[in-house]
């Protein structure tokens, strides 16, 4: 679940970091995936705004995009790229079953 909080943590790293080099991967469904170099351009209230290299044009992406994982968002930090989100933690069906049944003995 997305809280308001987490967009607008995101939203203010994605402000810090206008004018960086940054590399946009995503889907283009069916298999087919892209990745492609850009600069964070600008960043508005609900979206944010990366120009392609290559005369490729601009593009919009919202927060949610990021958040969803609808496009991952890598920064360039000086010597690497680095996803601007962490990447997600998958937990096994029977540890995350065996932490809620933990959590809900502990309530009662």
């Amino acid at each position: 679940m997305i809280y308001r909080d987490d967009i607008t943590n995101l939203r203010g790293d994605i402000e810090e970091k206008v004018g960086q080099r940054i590399i946009v991967k995503g889907t283009l469904g069916r298999s087919k995936f892209f990745e492609k170099e850009a600069t964070l351009e600008k960043a508005y209230p609900n979206l944010f705004v990366v120009k392609y290299d290559k005369e490729e044009g601009n593009a919009t992406y919202s927060y949610t995009d990021v958040l969803t994982r609808t496009i991952d968002l890598q920064i360039f930090d000086g010597e690497n790229y680095c996803s601007i989100v962490p990447p997600k933690v998958e937990i096994p069906r029977k540890i995350r079953n065996e932490l809620l049944q933990d959590a809900l003995e502990n309530l009662g």
